[in-house]
């Protein structure tokens, strides 16, 4: 008689505007645009400008509350820097959101010559950054932080979850320059409040210690590596989490610190291509310091990503909790 293993139901979710969360995980509604609200009453400068996309990527909220201070610049990303340029020119400070992807690719030469040439007061909130739709290579912004750190003076922040995006707001309108923030919206996790966490740009957070693995990740990785910590926990296995939510400038104190303890395997978590990202950031810190240890990386691979759901998506290129969980095993034998 021939027997089937089960499968594991499969989450069904669109692919092109996905939720980042697990069945039943806590979330919070719009955390960036909240955030937005409640600093823009503090700071009357602040104004909130899109391409088209205000609900998707939830400056909408926003718009409502400060409907005279949102502008709507249509399908035209390079118009949306260029005039989000003028008004930090004016005395503004202009919160311009699109897709990561148009924002990098599409306006990469606005973004560099117009604002951060001039060192210009804009905060660029990216939605879909890296596999977080399966939209395909068209949405996929797998390459924009390598992008972004190209460029002299720019800010680069990947924050984790809710309380992280809605911290990150408030030091981000603080800050005197251009940031590039990868924008979590819709339903985001909330994680990282059981962690006594506070953002602060440049700094980075050890969430968990553990004896054999150091994970050092950004962005939704570092949940996904707090899980695979848990789950490692079980067989005995102790993992340490080191979250650097500042990608650029990066906070290589800690790191240098937390790699050259020893016995330990590091592993760098990134939701972004090998290319350019956290992974060599880390790297090449590493090596500069002279610190000699035990490194891998999971992260996307250096190709064209399919298109379809992000649970099978994330299965196929290794950053799910069940594949990296498998894949530090594997490492680890």
């Amino acid at each position: 008689m021939r027997t089937t293993t089960p499968q594991k139901p499969r989450l069904t979710t669109s692919a092109m505007i996905a939720s980042i969360a697990s069945e039943g995980q806590r979330t919070v509604p719009a955390p960036f645009g909240h955030a937005l609200v409640k600093e823009a009453a503090k700071r009357p400068e602040i104004v909130g400008m899109t391409a088209d996309l205000s609900k998707y990527t939830d400056l909408h909220i926003f718009a409502n509350a400060y409907p005279n201070r949102h502008f709507q610049m249509g399908m035209a990303e390079q118009l949306l820097m260029g005039a989000a340029g003028g008004m930090a020119k004016e005395g503004f400070m202009p919160f311009a959101t699109t897709y990561a992807v148009f924002a990098t690719r599409r306006a990469y030469d606005f973004i560099h010559q117009v604002i951060a040439e001039e060192h210009l007061n804009v905060k660029i909130a990216a939605a879909l950054p890296g596999l977080t739709t399966g939209y395909g290579p068209s949405h996929q912004a797998t390459e924009d932080i390598a992008l972004m750190r190209g460029i002299p003076g720019m800010t680069i922040i990947d924050p984790c979850d809710a309380l992280d995006t809605e911290q990150a707001v408030a030091a981000v309108a603080a800050h005197q320059g251009p940031v590039y923030m990868r924008l979590l919206r819709g339903k985001v996790p909330l994680v990282l409040d059981e962690y006594d966490y506070q953002f602060e740009i440049g700094k980075a957070s050890l969430l968990r210690e553990g004896n054999e693995v150091l994970l050092i990740s950004s962005g939704i990785m570092t949940m996904r590596s707090l899980e695979t910590a848990k789950a490692l926990a079980a067989d005995n296995v102790n993992v340490a989490v080191l979250h650097v939510p500042t990608i650029k400038p990066l906070d290589e104190a800690t790191i240098i610190a937390q790699c050259s303890r020893p016995g330990r395997l590091v592993v760098v978590v990134e939701n972004h291509s090998t290319i350019g990202g956290l992974g060599e950031a880390v790297a090449t810190t590493l090596m500069r310091a002279q610190v000699v240890t035990p490194f891998k990386q999971i992260a996307l691979p250096d190709s064209y990503l399919d298109a379809g759901a992000l649970p099978t998506l994330h299965d196929r290129y290794g950053i799910s909790t069940e594949a990296m969980v498998a894949s530090l095993k594997s490492w680890l034998r």
